[in-house]
């Protein structure tokens, strides 16, 4: 190659280099300049976050922080992109009971909540290998029994705790412990219309032929060994349930995910063979996924515990943990000792702000005959000392109108997405409404509801 090609080839690198280096700046700039100036929404993998929201950290030790997004305060995420004016076009999904009301309650809090767990910390699968539950964290364990013996709502005495990914991992573990291999037809499980639509997805899903969704139980009689559900509080409608199955060989598995004082009187220690709880509707943290089970009997724990063995090695230290801590802070502050500084109880703020919830939809549903909810009868909580009728975390709402057969339907036409009744194995003429979102959905539902009670027919 000639000395002139060489130095032209010289040239064309660097005007290459000049001018690459340069499109980069530009477009930085205008990145930097949108983010700044436009207020654009970034899209980050599966997170929308808006450039305007307030960011909370996640704090993995006190030298390192990482940023991660919250869709409370702007109500934007991938299953629901709202516009914050609140306009008839802003769509609010209330189908999932996701319980983001508490996020302020618990903002409050601060640092006194906070867990820093070192990174040599946790890295064994075992947590206890003389417990039956051998991955349950002996701290959770504590500060689990520890609520339950101040709110006095379950019988912790000669009971196996099993800590599992939510209670929805904990049914599976359940009816994996109730069935045999031998045995010739599937176990039937049954709950009370209406029944908390999961169920029979979770029971059908894996189609093991082990066990099998059979319905209703108000219609269910068998001289075979059988399974019952039992919701109390019921979801989706709030009520308290008792066993109904007609069948001398039943098994009752009683999911009381909901029988804490803000959404319900505690009326008795709940003593039953096996109990499901989760910090997801007792505290609000369900990013934790955390459950945990009661249970009488040490087969049916051990068989339990082999299941999370099978499907998972166990459950999560790190959540435990964090769950620990966050119970350990529910029962400290109605401990004069340890609440010197007389911080504001847990179970006082989320009664208090479901007793407001209930009062404003109660409002705007009373403004004419359009819709209704269920009458639930008032009782003394023991944990409380005050009466009062149930105020649960999801609104059973009907549609009274006869031109209404679908009331989800109805509902989706005014931009309310609500979980259809024909999922509970309920009538179309109900849905089922989340109280525990944000205050911002909250409000553009009752606003609506009330607009459409005063509309003529």
């Amino acid at each position: 190659m000639g000395k002139g090609n060489q130095c032209l080839l010289g040239f064309d690198f660097k005007v290459f280099l000049m001018l690459s280096v340069a499109l980069n700046v530009v477009l930085i700039s205008k990145v930097l300049y949108q983010e700044d100036g436009d207020k654009v929404n970034k899209i980050n993998m599966i997170c929308l976050d808006s450039e305007g929201s307030k960011h909370g950290d996640a704090h993995v030790s006190r030298r390192r922080t990482l940023s991660y997004t919250t869709t409370s305060n702007t109500d934007v995420d991938v299953h629901n992109v709202e516009d914050n004016s609140g306009g008839d076009d802003v769509i609010i999904d209330l189908d999932h009971g996701n319980p983001a009301m508490y996020e302020e309650y618990w903002k409050q809090k601060g640092d006194e909540i906070t867990v820093v767990i070192p990174g040599w910390q946790f890295i064994s699968y075992f947590s206890d290998i003389k417990n039956i539950c051998w991955f349950l964290e002996p701290e959770f364990a504590k500060q689990a029994i520890r609520l339950h013996n101040l709110v006095g709502n379950a019988v912790t005495q000669d009971r196996h705790i099993v800590v599992g990914t939510g209670s929805s991992q904990l049914y599976e573990a359940v009816l994996y412990a109730l069935t045999t291999t031998d045995s010739p037809e599937p176990l039937s499980v049954v709950s009370a219309a209406p029944y908390y639509s999961a169920y029979p997805l979770q029971t059908n899903y894996r189609k093991s032929g082990l066990h099998r969704w059979a319905g209703d139980a108000s219609n269910f009689s068998t001289d075979e060994p059988y399974v019952e559900v039992v919701t109390s509080p019921n979801n989706p409608d709030g009520s308290i349930r008792q066993a109904v199955a007609k069948g001398d060989k039943g098994i009752r598995i009683h999911d009381l995910a909901y029988y804490w004082p803000q959404y319900t009187p505690i009326t008795h220690r709940a003593d039953e063979d096996i109990m499901l709880f989760t910090i997801s509707k007792s505290t609000g943290h369900a990013g934790s996924r955390i459950g945990w089970a009661l249970v009488k009997d040490p087969e049916i724990a051990k068989k339990m515990t082999k299941y999370m063995e099978i499907s998972t090695i166990g459950v999560s230290k790190d959540s435990q943990i964090r769950a620990a801590r966050i119970l350990q802070a529910v029962s400290d502050d109605y401990d004069s000792i340890s609440n010197v500084n007389e911080n504001e109880r847990f179970f006082d703020y989320s009664y208090n702000f479901m007793v407001k919830r209930w009062k404003e939809l109660k409002a705007a549903v009373d403004k004419s005959e359009k819709f209704s909810l269920p009458d639930l009868p008032p009782d003394t909580c023991t944990f409380s000392g005050q009466t009062f009728e149930p105020q649960p975390a999801f609104a059973w709402l009907k549609c009274e109108e006869e031109t209404v057969d679908d009331c989800a339907s109805f509902l989706r036409s005014h931009n309310i997405l609500a979980r259809a009744g024909k999922h509970f194995g309920a009538s179309s003429k109900y849905v089922r409404i989340s109280m525990l979102d944000t205050s911002y959905k909250f409000k553009i539902l009752t606003e609506r509801l009330s607009k459409l009670s005063s509309m003529k027919s």
